[in-house]
């Protein structure tokens, strides 16, 4: 890699950073008015669903659509929208705005993995080390951020945006 590419590089982990900073602020902010909204929503998730979020992994009484709709739609609403601030001002890309269903199709499969890891992460907190009972939620949640940056920030940068040498 030469010196030049590893400074757009480094220009550019700063700027998703930011950027993900500021998806992360929306995705709390549109997570709780959507919890909010449908809580009162108790219809059974679908089989294929039904048996990835369990009481187990996302507690008693979660296992329906108004406790998983809120996180995956704040999450994907939120992702979404640093996808095209990315693709602008990240890495001043010009690629197809068709590649947006690849990020997609990306993006829900990770959605799922990461709520699936942080109502696990959550229940063996609490269960293994109940001083960090209050703070399962925010580790759980951390970490998900961290499992998301690693496979966005390669994807954006080397697949949908690469630019053609």
């Amino acid at each position: 890699m030469e010196n030049g590419e590893g400074k757009k590089t480094l220009v550019e982990f700063i700027k998703f950073n930011l950027v993900s900073f500021l998806v992360t602020i929306l995705q709390l902010v549109l997570v709780n008015v959507l919890l909010a909204l449908m809580k009162d929503i108790k219809t059974p998730l679908p089989p294929f669903l039904a048996g990835i979020f369990t009481p187990a992994t996302v507690g008693a009484g979660n296992d329906n659509w108004g406790y998983v709709l809120p996180f995956f739609l704040s999450n994907a609403i939120a992702n979404a929208v640093g996808y095209f601030v990315n693709r602008k001002t990240t890495f001043n890309s010009d690629s197809p705005r068709s590649l947006f269903f690849v990020f997609f199709a990306v993006l829900t499969a990770l959605i799922l993995f990461t709520t699936w890891v942080q109502g696990r992460m959550v229940f063996v907190i609490r269960e293994s080390f109940p001083a960090l009972y209050s703070l399962a939620p925010t580790i759980a949640s951390f970490t998900a951020g961290i499992i998301q940056f690693l496979v966005l920030f390669p994807l954006e940068k080397y697949v949908l945006f690469r630019k053609e040498s």
